[in-house]
């Protein structure tokens, strides 16, 4: 009886691995880290198309993270074509950590290019490993930091939307307990044309969002000063398919 059992249990393990993967992040869903940085409606779009932005967050579940959702707008509401997202994984520099006086505030151990030490983690996700889905709308501001006086416009734009990364062949296996900083740079189809800001939260954590500029900076809203973190939420990984399986051999072998 237990070579039947198995056929079914691995039938259902072949429908769940091949069925579409849910993409889109609701609040209420599962996450693994402090908690959700919630997209601000009214907030900036941060440019990661000529800056890398990175932000801090808290593991709150060892495991592979399988999945990482953030939010974003184009600049004027002038949508393009994003060729890549790269995004990676860093350790932590705590708040007066750094040998250089100054840079008092926290930053990730390495950059995202051509740096020693090299990032924790790092991937380049070309078009059909991410998905947009429609965010909301909201007076929302641009910014540009790296550059002696950032350049910011506000309003900006109106629209924002979700990006997902669903499914991450090639996992970091992250620890519980652990300060990481999450990375994000897009790639544009075009040398010129629209650009593209990650979206800021009204969900801080711990310290300000990083970007560099002669060195590390601390990322502050332009007009008030306040300290500025991103939007996005990483989420837990499905049931691993082997306890599936031994779940359904369970139950039908009670039947």
């Amino acid at each position: 009886m237990l070579k039947p059992l198995l056929t079914i249990a691995l039938s259902i393990g072949v429908v769940l691995t091949t069925s579409p993967v849910q993409a889109d992040w609701f609040p209420g869903d599962g996450h693994k880290m402090h908690w959700p940085q919630l997209p601000d409606p009214n907030g900036w779009d941060v440019d990661v198309t000529t800056d890398t932005v990175y932000d801090d967050f808290l593991c709150t579940q060892t495991g592979p993270i399988n999945d990482i959702h953030f939010w974003a707008s184009w600049k004027q509401d002038l949508i393009g074509e994003i060729a890549w997202i790269d995004v990676s994984l860093h350790g932590d520099v705590p708040a007066g950590a750094d040998p250089d006086p100054l840079i008092p505030w926290s930053h990730p151990d390495s950059l995202m290019y051509g740096n020693n030490p090299p990032p924790l983690w790092f991937q380049r996700f070309q078009p059909g490993q991410f998905v947009l889905a429609p965010g909301d709308i909201g007076d929302q501001g641009w910014l540009a930091p790296s550059f002696t006086q950032p350049i910011w416009n506000r309003p900006d734009h109106q629209e924002f939307f979700q990006i997902n990364i669903p499914r991450i062949d090639d996992p970091f296996i992250q620890q519980e307990g652990t300060i990481y900083w999450l990375g994000i740079h897009i790639g544009l189809e075009g040398p010129l044309g629209p650009e593209i800001g990650w979206k800021t939260t009204l969900d801080n954590w711990n310290d300000d969002a990083a970007y560099v500029f002669g060195g590390w900076q601390e990322l502050i809203d332009p007009l008030t000063g306040a300290s500025l973190d991103m939007a996005f939420v990483i989420t837990p990984e499905p049931a691993t398919l082997m306890l599936l399986i031994l779940g359904t051999l369970a139950l039908l072998r009670h039947k």
